[in-house]
């Protein structure tokens, strides 16, 4: 996962995200763009859609592994945010709710800074609609992203210790019935990972193609609203 970002941070999950390559903010023109505090999982989408429109955006990457622990996402947020705001004007959150049970609309309020739409990022892949009816077509639904199926050693397998105790698997993924692959880009290597994925937690794939539309939807209302 990849985001330009002039960030040095040693998150509490002692996991750094990988950085986006273009966009490296340019301190001495600063006021003049918008910092856009991404999760680690969008930050490579988001710094490649803003690049693509050409739209003045530093991309700010917090750890994709906040999700484990979505209680610590507001709080990283904010700190964040404080820091950035000695050098931006503008500040933006490429998060959805992510879990944080509105303590992240809580910040934003507080500090005058605005979101994602959504409850989570795969409402910003697919759209709201579209994921609940994945859901109630099959409840027992289990949701994959691009990243998380290029990182899904490390975030599901390794952080749930699968790889170390696979006999949980039957505990976390008992009331599961299929996977669904949020596809943004189905590369031949990416449909054999998320196979892999689905083969791994003992459930059918079936792969949504969604690309990125919907999320570069939400970016626009979001820098430019």
């Amino acid at each position: 996962m990849t985001a330009s970002s002039t960030t040095s941070r040693s998150p509490a999950d002692g996991v750094r995200p990988q950085a986006p390559d273009p966009q490296a903010p340019d301190p001495r023109g600063a006021e003049s763009r918008t910092a856009v505090i991404a999760c680690g999982a969008l930050a490579q989408h988001v710094s490649e859609i803003t690049a693509r429109r050409g739209w003045p955006v530093d991309v700010h990457p917090l750890p994709p592994l906040l999700h484990n622990h979505p209680e610590r996402i507001a709080p990283e947020v904010e700190t964040l945010a404080r820091e950035l705001s000695k050098r931006y004007a503008t500040i933006a959150v490429g998060y959805a709710d992510c879990g944080s049970y509105g303590t992240l609309d809580e910040v934003c309020r507080r500090l005058g800074i605005r979101r994602l739409a959504g409850s989570h990022c795969y409402d910003l892949f697919a759209g709201a609609e579209r994921i609940r009816r994945l859901h109630k077509a099959e409840p027992g639904t289990y949701l994959l992203t691009d990243f998380l199926v290029r990182s899904f050693r490390r975030t599901i397998l390794a952080e749930l210790g699968l790889d170390r105790h696979p006999e949980l698997r039957e505990d976390y993924f008992r009331h599961y019935r299929r996977a669904v692959w949020l596809a943004q880009r189905p590369t031949p290597e990416l449909r054999r990972e998320a196979q892999a994925a689905a083969d791994a937690l003992g459930l059918p794939l079936r792969t949504v193609e969604v690309g990125d539309e919907n999320l570069e939807r939400e970016l626009a209302q979001l820098i430019h609203p």
